[in-house]
């Protein structure tokens, strides 16, 4: 459970239905609430983490008609966290990763063209 001391040190970057990305200045980390647990990554565990989500084959899994279950495990080495998720958690796990990467390289314009046209 997430505390309200907590939350006002985070900053939410970006949410969907199924979770919640925050980014703490103060520990430099981000936190990811999803699948019923708040996860804390620093910056080069959060880039992994995309990495080892953007590599799962969706579309290879719908279609393969075996009896595997459609189960991933998504372990990042040097990473206190695990994530055990379905096929429809993934995609709405990719879905956050990406809608929060899209916010970040937003800001990042955002912060250059203010910056670059004050000097």
């Amino acid at each position: 459970m997430i505390g309200t001391t907590e939350l006002t040190l985070w900053t939410d970057v970006f949410s969907t239905k199924t979770g919640v990305v925050y980014q703490c200045d103060a520990e430099r980390c981000w936190y990811i609430d999803f699948a019923g647990k708040v996860a804390r990554f620093d910056h080069r565990n959060f880039l992994k983490l995309r990495k080892a989500v953007y590599a799962i084959d969706i579309e290879q899994k719908l279609l393969n008609t075996t009896t595997d279950p459609d189960v991933e495990i998504i372990f990042i080495c040097a990473c206190d966290h695990c994530y055990v998720l379905s096929l429809a958690q993934i995609i709405s796990l990719k879905d956050l990763l990406e809608g929060t990467f899209v916010m970040l390289e937003l800001n990042h314009i955002i912060h250059d063209r203010l910056y670059s046209n004050s000097l």
